[in-house]
Formats: C-alpha cells, structure tokens, sequence
C-alpha cells in the first residue's frame, strides 16, 4: 500500500505540474534574471523603443482618488485553468518551484529584480510574505491616471496581466506602495531601464497617462539606456 500512495502522490505531482504549465503559456513571459535584463535593448527594427512610446503617452495631472478601491480592479486574483494569478507569477518568475496539490507554490528561488538578492522562499503564515506580486503600475496610480474610465473587466485584465505583474522581494514592494517613477524606483538601480519600460508598456497598453514629473524622472532613467525596449508580455 505505501508503494501504491507514494505512485498516486506522483501523479497528482505530475498532473499539477501540467496544469501549472498550461496557465504559463496563456500570454505569460519568463523573465530573465535581473542582471540579464539591464541589456534588453532593441532586438528587431519592429521593437518599440520605451523612450518612443514614453512620447506617445498623454501627460496630465493626477485625477481624484475619489471612488477607488481594491475591489475596482477585482475581487483577488483571478483564476486560470485552476491556479490563481498569484502561485502562476511564482511561478514564472523563480525556479527549483514546488507545488502542492492545491497548486500552491510552496517553495522556490527569487533572484529579486528590485533588490538584486537572492530570495529562498517558503510558503507559511511568518514567509508567505517575503516574496509579494507587485502591480508594476500600482493600481491606486493607474486609477488616478486614466483607468477609473475603463470597464470594470478591463480593470480587471489591468491587474492580473502578466505585463503589470512581478515577483518581488517584500519589504520592497511595501516601500513603494503607490508610487509612480517620480516617487519610487527599484534599489537595484541595473534593472530600472526595465522597470520603467515595463511601465510604458503598461500605460500603453491600458491607455493610461503620465505625470509630467513621472515622464521627467522615467526620461532621467531612459537616458542612460537610450535603446532600451518596450516588453511585449
């Protein structure tokens, strides 16, 4: 009998680890290491510069926060082929991943782009928390930036979307809270070339505007990487 259980753990295992890959491949980018991705310039005269399309955005002031809430953007994560957006970013972004039969990542490595530590997580009550998803373009921002004007399920593609979303180290990303480049960058300053492309990329996507101190401070950033590229997922 121990033999029969331990072969049906396996193929619950396998099963999971099927589902998991299957959630991956629906528009879902496996970014690279931090150090990697401070050289993701322009690959093909197709790439959109990020310094292009920081000119394509509209420059406004902030709009009120007035009516805004978590629940604007979705009641949690949603749910694709049985996991949440929040175990399928785990994911994606760490390796040597577990996950159990709840598809629950419990265990991975996080090279954090924002810090560039090395982050060994685990799943619990005291740890969960030191490894958190951040909305590259905090949703609060974006409400305040144009996104009180679209759909509620357009607010909702918003904040579980691949391109909006990271795995970051904790304590970072509740220092940035929600700010915006004017306010806010990542410490590692090697990866802030693709954390402020990743945000143009998103305020593209979803339509959203720019401070005029947020595009001076991502334009800052910009000039010490003028061939920098726009992410495409």
């Amino acid at each position: 009998m121990p033999n029969v259980y331990r072969l049906r753990r396996l193929v619950t295992v396998c099963i999971l680890a099927v589902i998991i890959i299957g959630a991956l491949s629906v528009n879902i980018h496996v970014p690279a290491t931090p150090e990697a991705n401070t050289n993701n310039t322009r690959s093909s005269s197709n790439a959109m510069l990020a310094k292009e399309a920081l000119n394509q955005l509209s420059v406004k002031g902030r709009a009120p926060k007035t009516g805004y809430s978590r629940a604007q953007f979705g009641d949690g994560w949603t749910v694709v082929k049985g996991c949440d957006t929040r175990n399928i970013i785990l994911h994606r972004d760490m390796t040597d991943v577990q996950v159990d039969q709840k598809c629950e990542v419990i265990s991975g490595i996080l090279n954090d782009p924002y810090t560039g530590k090395i982050i060994n997580f685990k799943r619990g009550s005291n740890t969960s928390a030191d490894v958190q998803i951040d909305h590259v373009v905090a949703i609060s921002d974006a409400w305040q930036k144009g996104a009180q004007q679209l759909s509620k399920d357009q607010r909702i593609a918003l904040a579980n979307d691949p391109l909006e979303l990271l795995a970051v180290d904790g304590p970072a990303n509740q220092q940035k809270s929600d700010g915006d480049a004017a306010t806010w960058l990542p410490p590692y300053k090697p990866f802030r070339c693709q954390y402020v492309a990743r945000q143009i990329a998103v305020k593209q996507k979803y339509s959203l505007w720019v401070t005029q101190a947020e595009k001076d401070a991502i334009l800052n950033i910009l000039s010490t990487c003028p061939d920098q590229a726009l992410p495409s997922k």
